[in-house]
């Protein structure tokens, strides 16, 4: 089965909780818990066909925007989607073309955003 959507969080109760809702949803997840790791993902016979990402802002490491900025320069244009806790990062992703909610994010509005997005970049790379 392909994997649609790449969760990025040091959080693994959050990601397995993100997986599981999105699984059932019909767009299946991959979790990862940290920005070096989604990289290697990416490139790995895993992550073709991947769709989109959805990531955490605070991650050892490598945090959101860092991570970020190493997808968008290694070529990958498909949707982010970035959850944080913290509403006064977002001007942070400015120039990064992401989509930017503060958490909690209810599992409802992740299915429908996540939809919401991947049809949208569907529709304009078509």
């Amino acid at each position: 089965m392909a994997v649609d959507i790449l969760l990025v969080d040091d959080d693994a109760v959050q990601g397995a909780t993100r997986k599981a809702i999105l699984d059932r949803a019909g767009l299946f997840a991959a979790v990862v818990s940290r920005g070096q790791e989604a990289l290697n993902f990416l490139r790995s016979a895993e992550g073709v066909g991947l769709r989109m990402v959805v990531t955490d802002h605070l991650m050892p490491g490598m945090n959101g925007p860092e991570f970020v900025k190493a997808l968008r320069k290694a070529g990958y244009a498909f949707p982010v989607l970035v959850l944080s806790g913290y509403p006064d990062v977002e001007d942070e992703y400015k120039s990064l073309d992401v989509a930017f909610r503060v958490k909690p994010f209810p599992p409802d509005q992740l299915i429908a955003f996540a939809q919401y997005l991947l049809n949208s970049f569907e529709r304009r790379s078509a």
